[in-house]
């Protein structure tokens, strides 16, 4: 558990060190890192690329698999969040159906992008190939899942930390539990904020900080608990529509 807490509290005070760089410095100008949101209020964007950075350093630490598959994450959401900010589409069917009729969305590279590098880090995670293909289908629908939920205030970041504690104080886990650690510091790091209609983590942070439980699953569970997780994680894709409203439902609009 202490290297647990350790990796925990390195990346909360890494997401919070690079969010101030970050305000600080506002690369691009500051309109650049305002966006408004669903209620219309102007909101910060520092905190997705600083929460996706500290976590891919975190996991990283942990399996550098993980750190890439990460990373990779983190960027294709931080590309859908410039490229696709005007683009109402959304779901896999609408960006597979533009894909279909020859347009290549934002929302296409970032499927694609991630389910890839969620398989090569699986191909490093696990030995046997049923188990890798698995284990890119978790990390990649655990980074989906995650940025389903990110339809309101903090439901993001309070996912991860509620999803993430079960591998973090599990006896045995091993690198899932430091994987877990990391996701659940950055998440940690950015809920207040978030919460506060002050920031919000995008497609960048919702992204990285999924694909990082996804990780954590994926190296912490052996065959049956792979199987659980991807049958999850595609449920939730297929119904995608259905857990985004639920999640506005319980947000109270």
């Amino acid at each position: 558990m202490i290297r647990q807490g350790v990796s925990l509290v390195l990346s909360a005070a890494l997401t919070r060190a690079t969010a101030g760089a970050l305000r600080a410095k506002a690369p691009a100008g500051r309109e650049r890192w305002e966006r408004k949101n669903y209620a219309g209020r102007n909101v910060e964007l520092y905190a997705g690329p600083a929460s996706a950075l500290a976590v891919a350093v975190g996991a990283g630490r942990v399996s550098p698999a993980a750190g890439v598959a990460v990373a990779v994450a983190g960027i294709c959401g931080a590309y859908d969040d410039i490229a696709g900010a005007d683009d109402a589409r959304r779901g896999f069917r609408a960006h597979l159906r533009a894909l279909r009729d020859g347009e290549v969305t934002s929302g296409a590279v970032k499927l694609f992008g991630i389910s890839a590098a969620g398989l090569v880090a699986g191909a490093f995670l696990k030995e046997r190939p049923l188990d890798r293909l698995l284990a890119g289908v978790v990390i990649a629908g655990a980074a989906h899942f995650v940025n389903l939920v990110d339809v309101r205030p903090g439901r993001a970041a309070a996912s991860v930390l509620a999803l993430g504690a079960p591998g973090l104080f599990r006896a045995g886990a091993g690198a899932g539990a430091g994987i877990a650690a990391a996701a659940m510091g950055a998440a940690a790091a950015v809920l207040p904020d978030d919460l506060g209609e002050r920031a919000m983590i995008g497609d960048t942070g919702a992204h990285a900080l999924g694909a990082a439980l996804g990780a954590a699953v994926v190296a912490g569970n052996g065959r049956v608990g792979l199987v659980a997780h991807a049958a999850a994680v595609v449920a939730a894709a297929v119904y995608g529509d259905k857990v985004s409203e639920m999640v506005r439902v319980l947000g109270g609009t």
